[in-house]
C-alpha cells in the first residue's frame, strides 16, 4: 500500500525491494536491540508472518540459525524479505502484533488470527455506572481505558476498584441491597437516591488513578500487605500482594493503541547526508493498522523538504484523517490546508517520538546497506575486469532473445553503470525477417543494428557486452562487430539446466572460475535475470497484441480506433467472440460494424462445427 508522494526516479522504497539472500543477511546484522514487531514477506512481497521481539535482534536473527520444528521451517523456506518496527516496550509490541496480525491475517501466525482483542476497563454511561471490563468498544457507551494485553491484569485491576470505589456492582438493580452494599462496596441504589455528583468524584478519582496515579494506592496495599503480614494474615497479605503485582502490570504504559476512536496519520522524519526518510503511521479508529516509509534524496534545508513532502502527499489524497500529527516544525502554512498539528506532551507527542524513532532506523539502514553495496558492486566489476583482462568494466549491456518455438521472435537490451540499471539505456527491438531464424542469427543482426545506430550518433559504446547464451551467441556477436569493423569486449552468460545463472564464458569460449557466493556472481546473475525479464515481457506483449490483431482484423469497420473501444468495453477477445448483437451495439458500435462483427465470428463458430463433422462413408 506504499503511496508515492514524490517522482518515481527519485523516490525509492525501502522495504518493497526483493533483496537476496546475501543482502538478507546484511539486513540483519543491522537490527536494533529494542523491542518492537517483525513482519516476514515472501517473493511477492506478501506478509506471510507477523512476530513480535522483545530484542528484535535476538529474535529475527534466530529464524535464521540453529535447528527449527517443521511449521518454522516451512515458513523459513519462504521469506525473501522482511520489515519491522520499533516499539517503546514489548507490551507496545504486543498490541501492535495483535492490530497486525487481524489486518494482514498472515499465513503462518496462528495465534491472534481470531476475533478477540486485548481487554479495555470502561466506566459505563448509566444513571447508576458500573466498572467493568470488556473487549468490544461501543462509542457513547463509556468511558475506556486501555487496551491491556494482560486480560489478567485488567480483571484484577477492575476487581480492585471496585472494591475501592462503591461503583454499582450488579447487572440489574435489585430490590433490595446485597452484599456488596452491606460491604460499603456500592452506593445502593436499590434502597436511596444517588446524586450524580457523588458518581463523577469517583470518575475522576478512577481516571487519575488509569492513566498513572497509582502510587499512593500501591503505597496503601503495601502497607496492607505488611500489617497483614505482621499479624499472621498471611492469606490476606497475600492477596494484596496479587493485587500490587496486578497494579503494577496495568501501570506499563503502551502508545500503540488511543480509546478516542479517532482516525490519524502520525509522521516523523530522520535524514543523513543526502537522503531523508518520512515514515507515516495510519492510526484508524485510535488503532495503528500499518506504517509507510519513504526514502528520498533532498535538497533544500530539512525542515523546509519534510514540509513540502507533507504538501505533496495529502495534495494528493483528497481524503485526509481527522487528525495529522508532525514533529516540531513550522506548520502555519501547512495548518491553513490540511488538520495537521504539533503534539507538545501525552500519548500523540510519544507516538510522533516513536514514528521519528523508526525513521532513524530506516534511514540508518538504508545508508549502511548503500554503502555495503557500492563496495561490494566495486569489487564485482574490478574482479570482472580482472577476469576478462579489460582496464574498466563501468558501462554494461546485455541482449537476450525470447521467443515461442521460434515464432514472434524478439529482443531486449538492459544496460547496467557502474554495476546498477540505467533504464534509460534499455531498448526493445523486433527481429526482422531473415533466411535463417534461429537464436544466434537473431543475435547477429540486433547487435549488428544497435551499434550500428551509435555509430551513426557518435554515441559512447559500453565497456562490455553480455549475451545470454553460449559460444554460438558469443560469435555471433563478434561477427556483427566485425562488419562494423569495432572491436568491443564479448562475454556469454550460461544457464545450468534449471535455467539459473551458471557461469561467465570469455570471448574465447571458456568458462571462467566464478565462485556462486562471490560479488561477481551476484551481479552476473541479476543481469541475466533483467535482460530476460525485459525480453520476455516484450515477447508476450507482442504476441498477445498479433492475437488480437488476428482475431479483429479483417472484420469490415474495424480499425484501430474500434478495435480499441471493443477491448475496453469487452476486456478480451473470446468475450468478443461470444458477445451478442445488442451487447456490441451497447459497446458503441453502429448497427452495420456491429452486425459485422456478429457475422464474422458466426460464420468462425459454423465453420469450426463442419470441421468437426465427419464425412459421411460412401456408398459400399
Amino acid at each position: 500500500m506504499l503511496l508515492r508522494a514524490i517522482p518515481k526516479e527519485r523516490a525509492r522504497t525501502f522495504f518493497d525491494r526483493v533483496i537476496s539472500m546475501e543482502m538478507l543477511r546484511q539486513k540483519l546484522s543491522l537490527l536494533p536491540e529494542k523491542p518492537g514487531v517483525y513482519l516476514m514477506k515472501d517473493s511477492s512481497g506478501k506478509i506471510i508472518y507477523v512476530g513480535k521481539a522483545k530484542v528484535l535482534k535476538n529474535r529475527v536473527r534466530s529464524y535464521f540459525t540453529g535447528s527449527h520444528d517443521g511449521k518454522t521451517q516451512k515458513m523459513i523456506g519462504n521469506i525473501a524479505d522482511f520489515e519491522y518496527m520499533v516499539t517503546d516496550s514489548e507490551v507496545e509490541a504486543l498490541v501492535l502484533e495483535c492490530n497486525l496480525i487481524k489486518k494482514h491475517n498472515p499465513k503462518f501466525n496462528v495465534l491472534l488470527r481470531d476475533d478477540k482483542s486485548y481487554p479495555y476497563l470502561t466506566i459505563t454511561e448509566e444513571t447508576h455506572p458500573r466498572i467493568m471490563v470488556t473487549r468490544q468498544i461501543k462509542p457513547g457507551n463509556g468511558k475506556y481505558f486501555g487496551p491491556y494485553p494482560n486480560a489478567t491484569a485488567a480483571r484484577e485491576a477492575a476487581r480492585l476498584l471496585n472494591r475501592l470505589f462503591p461503583f454499582r456492582k450488579c447487572r440489574q438493580i435489585p430490590h433490595r441491597p446485597c452484599l456488596y452494599f452491606h460491604l460499603e462496596q456500592c452506593l445502593g441504589p436499590c434502597c436511596q437516591s444517588i446524586p450524580p455528583q457523588s458518581y463523577e468524584e469517583m470518575r475522576k478519582e478512577v481516571t487519575k488513578f488509569l492513566k498513572g496515579g497509582q502510587e499512593k494506592i500501591v503505597q496503601l496495599l503495601e502497607e496492607k500487605m505488611l500489617s497483614a503480614s505482621d499479624s499472621l494474615r498471611f492469606e490476606l497479605a497475600q492477596e494484596y500482594r496479587d493485587l500490587i503485582n496486578s497494579l503494577k502490570a496495568l501501570a506499563e504504559k503502551q502508545n500503540i493503541t488511543l480509546t478516542d476512536f479517532t482516525d490519524r496519520d502520525v509522521l516523523g522524519y530522520a535524514t543523513s547526508a543526502d537522503l531523508m526518510c518520512v515514515q507515516i503511521f495510519y492510526l484508524r479508529q485510535g488503532k495503528l493498522l500499518a506504517r509507510d516509509s519513504f526514502v528520498f534524496p533532498y535538497y533544500a534545508e530539512a525542515e523546509d523538504a519534510f514540509i513540502s513532502f507533507v504538501a505533496q502527499f495529502y495534495s494528493e489524497h483528497p481524503v485526509w484523517p481527522q487528525e495529522i500529527l508532525l514533529p516540531p516544525c513550522d506548520t502555519e502554512a501547512l495548518g491553513r490546508l490540511f488538520p495537521v498539528g504539533v503534539p507538545k506532551r501525552g500519548q500523540k507527542r510519544d507516538l510522533v517520538e516513536l514514528a521519528t524513532t523508526n525513521a532513524q532506523t530506516t534511514i540508518h539502514d538504508e545508508v549502511s546497506l548503500e554503502a555495503k553495496r557500492a563496495e561490494e558492486i566495486k569489487q564485482a566489476l574490478a574482479t570482472l575486469a580482472e577476469l576478462l583482462n579489460l582496464p574498466d568494466v563501468s558501462l554494461i549491456e546485455a541482449f537476450d532473445i525470447s521467443n515461442t518455438a521460434g515464432t514472434n521472435p524478439v529482443a531486449g537490451m538492459v544496460q547496467f553503470l557502474h554495476g546498477k540499471p540505467n533504464r534509460t539505456g534499455y531498448r526493445k527491438f523486433g527481429i526482422q525477417p531473415m533466411e535463417t531464424s534461429d537464436d544466434t542469427a537473431s543475435l547477429r543482426q540486433v547487435v549488428e543494428r544497435r551499434y550500428a545506430r551509435l555509430l551513426a550518433e557518435a554515441a559512447p559504446f559500453p565497456d562490455l557486452i553480455l549475451v545470454d547464451g553460449g559460444k554460438g551467441q558469443i560469435r555471433a556477436a563478434c561477427q556483427a562487430l566485425d562488419k562494423l569493423a569495432l572491436t568491443l569486449p564479448v562475454a556469454g552468460l550460461v544457464k545450468d539446466d534449471r535455467h539459473r545463472t551458471a557461469g561467465l564464458l570469455n570471448m574465447e569460449g571458456d568458462l571462467l572460475p566464478l565462485p556462486h557466493n562471490s560479488p561477481l556472481f551476484h551481479l552476473l546473475e541479476r543481469i541475466q535475470d533483467e535482460v530476460h525479464r525485459f525480453a520476455i515481457t516484450f515477447h508476450r506483449q507482442q504476441r498477445a497484441k498479433k492475437m488480437i490483431l488476428s482475431a479483429l482484423d479483417g472484420i469490415p469497420g474495424i480499425g484501430p480506433r474500434r478495435r480499441q473501444l471493443l477491448l475496453r468495453h469487452f476486456q478480451s477477445v473470446e468475450a468478443i467472440r461470444l458477445a451478442g448483437l445488442p451487447e456490441l451495439l451497447a459497446a458503441g458500435l453502429p448497427q452495420n460494424t456491429a452486425q459485422a462483427v456478429y457475422d464474422f465470428f458466426r460464420q468462425q463458430q459454423a465453420a469450426a462445427v463442419q470441421s468437426e463433422v465427419p464425412a459421411e462413408s460412401p456408398p459400399g
